[in-house]
């Protein structure tokens, strides 16, 4: 990633906004496998933002890669997801095994200027997690998804925390992916923060943990796009201690990693 190399450049950069990537970047500079960029910026009210992408390259395989994208901080107000992709990146760095055959993309960071100004919207006031594939008008949609058509992931996974739920739940379309994808995940991080267990989980019917049904407009990949890639939201609590959404997101995305492996060699025998 292009950083100032004179500090009158810094104001072009908020301090809260790279207190947030400069750990991502510490990674890149002393991993090899870790290459910082930029997805894309805009510029508003006079500042430069970027929305930041961290590529790890897993140890390769006889295979081509599998390509999953991992996006936190759609709404600013949720920083949890970004510590969380921190977390799970730190492990990885220190042991790449568990991403062997993998090249995940983490975006820590879709909405820069509500996370600046800690509120769920976007500067605009637009729910950016509403506005994908609607002929949206927000620059951060339009660079995300550019992103999602140029990047053609096998897997997307959104992170969010919900502040009216007192448990870990997540949505994936479809039962299969639920049983291979989910279920798992879940459960891989019930040790940290029990699951939601409400028959009802932000407005949508749920079973243990799952919800069946989700917004219109959520980050999801381009219609277009075939064969679909998978999708997963997890979602934690927002009352939870920021350690604990941390390792839980860690441990669930740990969980993906595996269970995808597994579920794309089972595809395979078939």
């Amino acid at each position: 990633m292009a950083m100032p190399d004179h500090p009158s450049a810094e104001p072009v950069y908020p301090h809260k906004l790279r207190r947030l990537y400069w750990p991502f970047l510490a990674l890149a500079e002393v991993c090899r496998e870790v290459v910082g960029t930029v997805a894309g910026s805009f510029e508003f009210e006079a500042k430069r933002y970027t929305i930041p992408r961290f590529v790890f390259h897993g140890p390769a395989v006889s295979t081509p890669p599998i390509r999953l994208g991992f996006f936190a901080l759609l709404h600013g107000d949720e920083p949890a997801g970004a510590l969380g992709l921190q977390h799970f990146l730190n492990r990885l760095v220190d042991d790449p095994a568990p991403a062997a055959g993998y090249e995940l993309s983490f975006y820590p960071l879709c909405n820069p200027t509500g996370y600046e100004d800690a509120t769920r919207h976007n500067r605009a006031g637009r729910d950016l997690n509403r506005e994908f594939w609607r002929g949206s008008a927000q620059p951060e949609i339009r660079i995300l998804e550019e992103e999602l058509r140029e990047q053609c992931f096998d897997g997307i996974i959104a992170l969010h925390a919900d502040d009216t739920s007192d448990g870990l739940y997540g949505y994936t379309h479809g039962r299969v992916l639920n049983e291979n994808l989910l279920v798992p995940a879940l459960r891989a991080s019930a040790h940290v923060i029990p699951i939601n267990q409400g028959a009802l989980i932000d407005g949508f019917r749920a079973e243990e943990g799952i919800i069946t049904d989700c917004y219109h407009g959520i980050l999801a990949p381009p219609p277009e796009q075939k064969p679909r890639p998978f999708e997963v939201i997890f979602e934690t609590p927002a009352a939870a201690a920021m350690t604990q959404q941390s390792e839980a997101i860690s441990c669930a995305l740990q969980s993906v990693l595996k269970e995808y492996r597994g579920f794309i060699a089972q595809g395979a025998n078939l």
